[in-house]
């Protein structure tokens, strides 16, 4: 299993917006490019002073499920237009973990 984690960061006027696009666009259209080996993905939010922080982390069964979602630069952060209109600043790669224990 690989978990990708990325960061995220809006002003406080602009979260629940990001957050909205999230759960009603970008997490939409994830799931319906039906990737072979996507099994989760979620999104965390906290505020951090005049900004909030997002944090997105998604479940792969493998590399290869990792580089269907991304493409062949698989450790570049995949941000559509619409999330950088919204976002002060993000992180331009994505961390890759391979998981090695899982609980129940």
């Amino acid at each position: 299993m690989i978990s990708r984690l990325w960061h995220g960061w809006t002003s406080r006027e602009n979260a629940d917006a990001y957050e909205n696009l999230i759960r009603h666009t970008i997490f939409p259209g994830i799931i319906a490019r039906k990737i072979a080996g996507l099994r989760h993905i979620e999104l965390f939010r906290r505020p951090l002073g005049d900004e909030v922080e997002f944090i997105t982390v998604m479940w792969f069964a493998s590399w290869e499920a990792v580089k269907d979602f991304a493409g062949p630069d698989w450790e570049t952060s995949v941000v559509p237009p619409a999330a950088r209109a919204v976002l002060a600043r993000f992180d331009e790669k994505a961390q890759h973990y391979e998981v090695m224990v899982e609980g129940p």
